[in-house]
């Protein structure tokens, strides 16, 4: 929420500029994330802690201020010019669920004249964040903001001639179309406002179509109301609907501030000239709360903060607030207004000390007592370890666990697929996060599709997460590792970018594995939905499989608005940790000459290259100490159907010199393997 400084100044005096105003508060506890100017205004951005809603509406930030500065708050001009008529003559109101809404009123306004609001009043809603729409639902917005009491404003001519609200639990499959023109279905834990039984509003969320204020609208009638934040919160997350009202009744509101909200609310529309008040209030207040009553004791005050301050600055501090304070002997009995729900106990009088006191004047202190030392299990650093080789190449990135299950669709699985077998979330905040993932692919995806859509061509990100398969009672928690690059390599004067494809994703897997002590590698061809056929591995290490990696389908890339090529890998990170090797190699330096051998052969074009060095490496023994692939070629010299493979060796013994016998009889052997088993012949 953004808080206008020139508004601000309409319900407290202060001299700070906004940079020293937002400091201040902050230090106070009340965050500020950043202060912006527009058009000769300065908007501080709130950062609020989820037990400081009541800060959402400016009289009570402006509270705060006032405590802050020693200056006192102005309340606004509330009380409206009533005509001689009777709001009892004109509605009833009967809550029927008084454990999810323990207040509401309601006040009458006759003979409005729908306009526009006026320009400054626009201006304060556009800077908060709110869309102006007509003089009667910006009032609602202004006063919501004001006092962080959400009103709701209805047709009252598009009521039933009984004219009686009901507020009740929903009925099994009772529906309402909500001013979002959305049908949604309700169950019977949430509440609604009700006209002669039919619903009207969703409480406390969202209004209902049919008693929306429009430009014939003649009589307007206005809600104030109290609703429980738990109630709210579930209908909220269950229908994945969240508006200013909801945010506010989530985090608690004054349920002792309808009255003023409301009278606020028809006074602004009769000063703006926008209606007639009809006299009265209809309340129904079942169990009137009065304010909480806590004893703080000075003593314990400074044994919490490890202070020393007097019981007539404790006093001070609560006084500043505008608590009211009885002495009982040396300790203080503070009232509590309602408008603090956040303060139930001791400890948090202790806190309003401590932060008007100032947390920068508390002296750090060591902590007494026995200690441990802690650490990192070899898991653990293995971790970090993989993690610092994977970001000297990539950049890495967080995505959430929760994805939409469209992802599936997206990338081709087929409907038999053990990925598809997922866990639905109970409560999901929305359809986007609906089921906890399966697979890391459809978020590294996702990120390559925003950043592309920036501008941002050249992409290279991993992700280590985990993935969630059902498994009984609890979900099966795996941790994987993905990579994703697409466009170019970096340009430096060594070398010029080169495209980021499949061999170059390849390449670096095998540095970090070869980081990571884990060889024997092999890359065998693989099948998967969301990667191209023929441009796709199984990555295994001694036979155990480890991962894949290959380049994205182009109908997934399609799907993922991705346009140039993209390559991709996912590990398992727990195989890799069970397959790593930690032990530091030493080796002697050889006294004995290397020999060098090259062999070309002609071989069949679907023969991969593993196939041929698991033949040489077998021949070759401990004798072959490195082989290396150095050319392939196809072309007008080769038969169709046809490669030509080019390796050079290198043989050397750490015991003798060897013998052109010797490396001649093991390359004579590692022909014939190939002969006979890959049908090759020597080129």
């Amino acid at each position: 929420m953004a808080v206008s400084i020139n508004w601000m100044k309409d319900y407290v005096d202060f001299a700070l500029d906004p940079h020293e105003l937002a400091h201040e508060l902050t230090m106070a506890g009340i965050a500020i994330e950043g202060v912006d100017e527009k058009d000769g205004d300065y908007l501080l951005e709130l950062d609020l802690t989820p037990n400081r809603g009541d800060c959402l509406g400016m009289i009570n930030l402006a509270r705060e201020i006032a405590a802050l500065n020693d200056s006192q708050i102005k309340i606004p001009e509330h009380n409206p010019q009533e005509n001689g008529e009777s709001i009892h003559n004109y509605i009833k109101v009967e809550i029927a669920d008084a454990d999810l809404c323990p207040r509401y009123t309601a006040r009458l306004i006759k003979n409005v004249k729908i306009m526009p609001s006026p320009e400054w009043m626009q201006i304060r809603l556009i800077n908060s964040g709110i869309r102006p729409i007509n003089n009667i639902v910006d009032i609602t917005n202004y006063v919501m903001l004001e006092s962080n009491q959400p009103l709701h404003a209805f047709d009252y001519d598009l009521f039933s001639p009984a004219k009686k609200i009901l507020i009740r639990r929903a009925g099994p499959d009772e529906t309402i179309v909500t001013l979002d023109d959305v049908e949604r279905k309700l169950d019977e834990e949430m509440l609604l406002i009700t006209d002669n039984d039919r619903p009207v509003a969703l409480a406390g969320i969202m209004g209902g179509q049919n008693t929306e204020i429009n430009e014939n609208t003649v009589n307007v009638l206005l809600e104030s109301a109290c609703f429980k934040r738990t109630g709210i919160r579930k209908t909220s997350r269950k229908l994945a609907l969240r508006s200013d009202s909801s945010v506010r009744f989530e985090k608690g509101t004054d349920i002792n501030g309808v009255i003023y909200a409301v009278n606020r609310a028809a006074y602004l529309m009769q000063e703006l000239g926008a209606g007639e008040v009809v006299a009265g209030i209809c309340d129904q207040y079942p169990e009137p709360q009065i304010p909480r009553q806590i004893v703080l004791r000075p003593q314990r005050v400074n044994y919490l903060l490890g202070t020393d301050i007097s019981v007539p600055e404790v006093k001070g501090y609560i006084e500043k607030l505008a608590f009211k304070i009885s002495e009982e002997g040396q300790d203080l009995l503070v009232y509590i207004p309602t408008y603090r729900p956040d303060i139930e106990m001791e400890a948090d009088l202790i806190e309003e000390v401590a932060r008007l006191y100032g947390y920068d004047k508390i002296k750090a202190t060591l902590p007494r007592g026995n200690t441990t030392q802690g650490g990192l299990t070899t898991y653990q650093k293995f971790r970090d370890y993989l993690e610092d080789l994977l970001a000297r190449t990539f950049n890495e990135v967080i995505n959430y666990s929760f994805i939409n299950p469209r992802y599936f669709d997206m990338l081709l699985l087929p409907d038999d697929s053990k990925l598809r077998e997922f866990i639905e979330i109970a409560n999901p905040l929305s359809e986007e996060q609906s089921v906890m993932r399966t697979i890391l692919l459809p978020g590294m995806l996702e990120t390559v599709s925003r950043n592309l859509a920036r501008k941002n061509e050249n992409l290279a990100f991993f992700e280590m997460g985990s993935v969630f398969y059902p498994h009984g009672g609890q979900p099966q928690e795996v941790l994987k590792v993905s990579a994703v690059v697409a466009g170019k390599s970096k340009l430096n004067w060594q070398k010029n970018n080169v495209v980021m494809d499949f061999f170059y994703l390849k390449g670096i897997l095998e540095n970090i594995l070869l980081q990571l002590g884990i060889e024997n590698l092999s890359f065998e061809e693989g099948v998967n939905p969301s990667y191209h056929p023929g441009r796709t591995a199984i990555v295994k290490s001694q036979g155990i499989e480890l991962g894949i990696i290959g380049e994205i389908h182009p109908l997934v890339r399609q799907n993922f608005d991705i346009k140039p090529r993209a390559c991709a890998m996912e590990l398992d990170v727990n195989t890799l940790y069970e397959l790593s090797s930690h032990r530091v190699m030493l080796d002697s330096i050889a006294r004995y000459p290397a020999v060098e051998r090259d062999l070309a052969i002609l071989i069949k074009n679907d023969v991969p290259a593993a196939a041929v060095l698991k033949i040489l490496r077998d021949c070759g023994s401990e004798l072959l100490q490195n082989i290396v692939i150095f050319d392939i070629y196809e072309g007008d010299q080769v038969a169709d159907g046809f490669k030509s493979m080019a390796f050079r060796m290198t043989f050397q013994s750490k015991e003798r010199t060897l013998t052109e016998t010797e490396v001649n009889t093991i390359t004579e052997q590692m022909l014939v393997k190939l002969q006979n088993q890959l049908q090759a012949s020597l080129r």
